[in-house]
């Protein structure tokens, strides 16, 4: 009867022992992949710095290779053509691979889950080191021409990357453009002035209310960048801002004529309740 007793509480520790086992493998499961994540983003990271260090070292080897060609009073020195050309030719060569590592860079930022954006600025001065050699290299390239140093065949094949690299800089300059437009966007405002039939006739102001009917027309407002507009002239005796802005980032002062003109001391707290500017005049 013992031995029966020993055996059931055997079999029940085991149990036990199994069931707490089981009990911890969802835990045990979220901390793996927690790990995997943390191990794949850190990889990431080591990866995108490997690239970056090869970009670096492929802007040394330029400026040595370039510092071994030099044009002085007219003269090339430099070795032979065969080894200057040589040297141009791994100049090209270098360059051309420096410009697809970035793009591996940039392929690497877009697609990695790891929290890499704050590296999209590197990225930026990557390929304007990059534009900067070639600029040089291109100088470089008209000396040695005119003292016909380098061969037709390898002047297009630095012709070609100069193309490549022109291409990069106009994407630069459209971003450029895009974040330049984006910028004034966010800077426009609107003001109007006018009598108050004026104001009601455009359903800007409605049953004493301000810019509460959805209908008001807003073709009749004036546009204006507000990083550069800060003095309205409002050609009248009587002024009456409408409009909720703070009273403290704004002046309504009379001009020699005794005419009033609105001059805004503050544009950021004055704009920063509403886009829309309203004055009733006389």
């Amino acid at each position: 009867m013992k031995k029966v007793i020993f055996v059931l509480l055997g079999i029940a520790m085991l149990a036990g022992c199994k069931q707490e086992k089981q009990a911890e493998n969802p835990l045990q499961h979220e901390l793996d992949s927690l790990k995997a994540v943390n191990a794949t983003q850190a990889q990431d990271l080591e990866e995108f710095m490997t690239l970056v260090d090869q970009v670096n070292e492929g802007f040394q080897m330029i400026k040595e290779a370039e510092g071994r060609i030099e044009v002085k009073d007219g003269n090339v020195e430099g070795g032979s053509k065969a080894q200057i050309a040589e040297n141009m030719e791994f100049i090209r060569q270098t360059m051309e691979q420096n410009r697809n590592i970035i793009n591996q860079l940039k392929q690497k930022l877009s697609t990695s889950s790891a929290n890499l954006s704050s590296l999209s600025k590197q990225i930026e001065m990557l390929e304007q080191e990059m534009e900067a050699q070639k600029i040089q290299i291109a100088e470089l390239q008209a000396q040695l021409e005119a003292r016909d140093i380098i061969i037709a065949e390898q002047g297009q094949q630095i012709d070609n990357l100069n193309e490549n690299v022109n291409t990069l800089t106009e994407e630069n300059a459209q971003k450029s453009a895009v974040v330049a437009s984006q910028d004034k966007e966010l800077n426009k405002a609107w003001f109007v002035f006018g009598t108050k039939r004026e104001l009601k006739e455009q359903y800007i102001l409605d049953s004493g209310d301000v810019l509460k009917n959805s209908n008001f027309n807003k073709g009749y407002f004036t546009e204006i960048d507000i990083r550069s507009t800060k003095d309205i002239k409002l050609y009248s005796k009587s002024a009456k801002v409408l409009t909720s802005h703070p009273e403290s980032s704004y002046q309504l002062t009379k001009d020699a004529n005794g005419q009033y003109e609105l001059h805004i001391t503050n544009p950021s707290l004055f704009w920063s309740v509403s886009k829309y500017l309203v004055v009733q005049v006389k």
